[in-house]
């Protein structure tokens, strides 16, 4: 007996990968962590700018060094307590886009190459500042959404190079001569066009056409009409479509890590948990029982009145 209890708690004493993953996951759920983090991430942006300060970083360039070395420091225990959350399914840690994306902003300030170049170190830093979106759902979903949204960004940047081109070689071979300054080349009818898409000077620039032609008039409103107002309406239709699909993504992302959760462990026998549990099961069996009794009494007819126990005769005693 004293054999098998040192064993047990020789056992106990070794947690394995499940249990280590309990731990760790219990940590990076609490919300101390989350408000940690986040409070690092903001501080190593803080950081990031005061260097821009060159008068501060000359006065305060070792403690500033110390100051960042921290942030990594705190960057480099989240990611191992992250990997530790996972230990019991590896796979998990991978599938998910903003590990993989801490993970390399991570590693990457240990390479001898990225430490020793002051410019890409600069940028890595920078990169940090977007890790604020695991803390955030609602920027996570956004920046999922920003993501989607290209492709139909690039089919709405097509479009708009196609309409500029056309509109600024109809306003070269209209308005080139009289007005070189704009429409001098096309070159510069794109870029007035440009500038007019987001409606800057279309006042002065209507004013000035009419001086040449009436027909401006329609040139300006069927430009405006189709660059300011259409298609800048469908790329808000791209961008809101995305937004849905984002944040259906992160939905079925929650839903699909709630499943994958693992449970618990159940109670090891002889622990006051098994002991209640088979406690429960007995009562459950003996109720069942009662009632099954119950019914076979209510089904069973009373005794008539009158009737003795006696059991009948078949014939006379010989």
């Amino acid at each position: 007996m004293p054999e098998q209890y040192d064993q047990r708690t020789a056992v106990g004493s070794r947690p394995g990968r499940p249990e280590l993953a309990r731990r760790c996951r219990r940590v990076t759920e609490a919300r101390w962590f989350a408000v940690t983090v986040l409070t690092v991430i903001l501080l190593n942006a803080a950081l990031l700018g005061l260097e821009t300060y060159s008068g501060l970083v000359e006065e305060w360039h070792r403690w500033l060094r110390l100051a960042e070395h921290g942030c990594l420091a705190v960057f480099t225990a989240e990611i191992l307590v992250r990997l530790g959350a996972h230990a019991d399914r590896p796979r998990g840690f991978l599938k998910d886009p903003w590990n993989l994306f801490d993970l390399a902003v991570v590693l990457c300030a240990f390479l001898p190459l990225v430490r020793e170049n002051t410019t890409v170190l600069r940028l890595l830093r920078l990169a940090r500042v977007l890790r604020t979106a695991r803390f955030l759902p609602q920027l996570r979903i956004v920046l999922v959404a920003v993501g989607r949204s290209l492709p139909g960004t690039l089919s709405f940047l097509l479009v708009g190079a196609l309409l500029l081109y056309v509109y600024a070689m109809v306003g070269w071979v209209f308005f080139g001569r009289q007005d070189p300054e704009h429409y001098g080349s096309i070159g510069r009818a794109v870029l007035t066009l440009f500038l007019l898409m987001i409606l800057d000077g279309i006042g002065d620039a209507i004013h000035a056409g009419l001086e040449i032609s009436r027909w401006s008039l329609l040139y300006y409103a069927s430009y405006v009409l189709l660059a300011s107002f259409v298609l800048v309406n469908v790329l808000i239709g791209v961008v809101i479509t995305s937004l849905e699909e984002a944040r259906e993504m992160e939905e079925e992302q929650q839903a699909r890590d709630a499943a994958e959760e693992p449970s618990p462990p159940p109670p090891a026998p002889g622990c006051p948990e098994e002991d209640q549990r088979l406690l429960l099961e007995r009562l459950t069996a003996a109720r069942q029982a009662l009632d099954a009794l119950e019914r076979d009494l209510v089904r069973t007819p009373p005794p008539l009145a009158g009737a003795t126990s006696t059991p009948p005769t078949t014939g006379a005693r010989p």
